[in-house]
C-alpha cells in the first residue's frame, strides 16, 4: 500500500534531502556568502540575507517553502480578518510557496496574477459546493491504487501527491486533504507490473504531485523498469518544477534523463513573468539533454484570460524554446470556481491569436471532459457552411472564401481505410450530424 501519511511523506522528502543541513527558516541570516541574485526586486527585499549557494539550491527552497498564514503575513500585508479567513481555507486546503516563486509576486498588487496561483483564497471554501473533488474521475478509471488507464494506448503514473507548491487550481486539490504521499516500491512493481502485461500500451505519463520532487535516484528506478518494457514507446513526465522552482532542473537530473530517452516533459506556464532566467535556463539543460519541452496552460480568471496575456506568454515560451501545446479550460474541481472562465472566453482568445501570430504559437484548446469524457479540442467555428461539393469559410479577418471538393469524391471520407472505423462499422453521417460536430466559436 501507499505511503499515505505526512510522517511517511516526511521521510521520502528527508531522503531526497539528506545531504542537506537541518530546516533553518529563511528569515534567518546566513553569513557564508553574500546575498544571491533573485529574480524580482520586490522579491529580494524579502530573501536578500540567503547566500547564492542556497538560493540556486532547489533543496534549499524545498525546506523553506511558506506553508503557514504566519508566514504568509509576514511577506505580504494582511489584515486580522484576512489571516483569519485564509486560516480556514489553509485547513481544508492548505498553502505552499516556494521562495523562488514567492519572489515573483507584487506583494501589493491583490490582483497579481502571480499571487492569484499561489496564495489562498476564501472563495476556495465560500464556493466549495460547486464542481467535483474528482472531476475526471481519475479514481474511478484507476486500474490500480497510482495507474490511470483512460485511453487505450497510454497510461498515466501517480507517483506522488506531493509538490513543491500547491497551486489553487490544481486538478488533483482532492488529494490535499490526505497528506503527503509517495507510492510504495511494491506499488511501483504493480504498476510496472500492469504496463508490461498491456502491450497496447505506448505511451506512458509520469505525474503526481510532481514526480520531480523524487530523488533523481528513485525516478531513474521507476524510468529504467518502464525502458525495459518493449512496446513502451515514450515516456512524459508532468511536472511544473522549471516554472515554480527552476533550480531542481539540475546536472544530474538531466544526466540521468539523457540516458532514456525519448521522455518529453510537459510543464505548466500559465503567465509570462513566470518566464525568468532561471526558467529559461532550466528549460535548455533539459534541451540539451534531448528532453524536449512542451507547455500545458491552464485558462484562468483574472490570470491570462486575454488574447494579450495569451500572445506574450506563448511568444515568450518560444523565445526559450518550448512549444505551447494546450490551453486547459479549467475543470471543474470543487475549490476553483472563482478562476474558472467561461468556455467563450478560451474562443475569444483563440480566435485573436489566429491568423495575427504564427501557427506554432497557438496552442490547442481543449476541455477534459467531467466524469472520464477525456480531452476535446475546440477551435472557432470558421466553417459557415457546406454542402457535397464544398464549403463556405471564413477566415481570421471575418472574410468569406468558397473551398471546392474534388470532383467525382469517393468514400465516405471519414478517416478510415475504406471507410470502416476500427470496429468495422461503416461511417455514414448526415449534413446535421457534421454540424453537430462541428466546434462552435465567437
Amino acid at each position: 500500500m501507499k505511503t499515505n501519511t505526512v510522517s511517511g511523506a516526511e521521510t521520502e522528502v528527508s531522503s531526497i534531502l539528506e545531504e542537506e543541513p537541518p530546516h533553518q527558516s529563511f528569515s534567518q541570516k546566513e553569513e557564508e556568502d553574500p546575498p544571491g541574485r533573485i529574480p524580482s526586486e520586490q522579491g529580494r527585499r524579502f530573501f536578500a540575507n540567503v547566500s547564492e549557494s542556497n538560493w540556486n539550491n532547489w533543496t534549499w527552497h524545498f525546506r523553506n517553502r511558506i506553508t503557514t498564514v504566519g508566514q504568509l503575513s509576514s511577506l505580504i500585508p494582511l489584515t486580522a480578518e484576512e489571516q483569519g479567513k485564509l486560516k480556514q481555507v489553509a485547513q481544508k486546503y492548505p498553502l505552499s510557496i516556494t521562495p523562488y516563486y514567492f519572489s515573483l509576486i507584487n506583494p501589493f498588487d491583490t490582483e497579481d496574477p502571480i499571487m492569484k496561483q499561489a496564495v489562498p483564497s476564501f472563495q476556495e471554501i465560500s464556493m466549495n459546493d460547486i464542481g467535483y473533488e474528482d472531476p475526471l474521475a481519475e479514481q474511478r478509471e484507476s486500474v490500480m491504487p497510482g495507474l490511470v488507464h483512460r485511453y487505450p494506448d497510454r497510461v498515466l503514473m501517480v507517483l506522488t501527491d506531493i509538490c513543491p507548491m500547491l497551486c489553487r487550481h490544481c486538478t488533483r486539490k482532492r488529494e490535499w486533504h490526505n497528506g503527503g504521499w509517495v507510492r510504495s516500491n511494491e506499488e511501483i512493481d504493480a504498476m510496472i507490473g500492469y504496463i508490461r502485461g498491456n502491450k497496447t500500451v505506448r505511451d506512458v505519463v509520469i505525474s503526481g504531485g510532481d514526480p520531480l520532487t523524487l530523488s533523481t535516484k528513485r525516478l531513474e528506478k521507476v524510468i529504467a523498469k518502464l525502458r525495459q518494457i518493449d512496446h513502451v514507446e515514450i515516456i512524459r513526465i508532468g511536472s511544473r518544477f522549471p516554472v515554480v522552482l527552476p533550480q531542481r532542473i539540475d546536472d544530474e537530473l538531466c544526466e540521468m534523463l539523457s540516458k532514456y530517452g525519448p521522455i518529453w516533459l510537459n510543464t505548466h506556464f500559465n503567465h509570462p513573468r513566470e518566464i525568468t532566467p532561471e526558467a529559461a535556463k532550466a528549460c535548455d539543460r533539459l534541451l540539451r539533454a534531448g528532453v524536449p519541452v512542451n507547455n500545458q496552460s491552464v485558462l484562468l480568471k483574472g490570470i491570462n484570460d486575454t488574447v494579450e496575456t495569451q500572445l506574450k506568454l506563448c511568444h515568450a515560451l518560444l523565445k526559450i524554446k518550448v512549444r505551447p501545446y494546450y490551453l486547459y479550460q479549467c475543470d471543474e474541481v470543487q475549490g476553483t470556481e472563482h478562476l474558472r472562465t467561461p468556455v467563450e472566453t478560451g474562443l475569444k482568445i483563440l480566435e485573436g491569436m489566429r491568423g495575427h501570430t504564427s501557427g506554432l504559437a497557438v496552442p490547442t484548446f481543449v476541455i477534459d471532459l467531467p466524469d472520464g469524457g477525456g480531452k476535446i479540442p475546440l477551435q472557432p467555428n470558421y466553417v459557415m457552411s457546406f454542402n457535397d461539393d464544398g464549403f463556405l469559410l471564413r477566415n481570421y479577418q471575418g472574410h468569406i472564401f468558397q473551398y471546392r471538393n474534388p470532383k467525382g469524391k469517393s468514400g465516405n471520407g471519414n478517416g478510415h481505410k475504406n471507410g470502416k472505423r476500427k470496429n468495422g462499422s461503416s461511417h455514414q453521417h448526415s449534413e446535421k450530424a457534421l454540424q453537430m460536430a462541428l466546434p462552435v466559436g465567437a
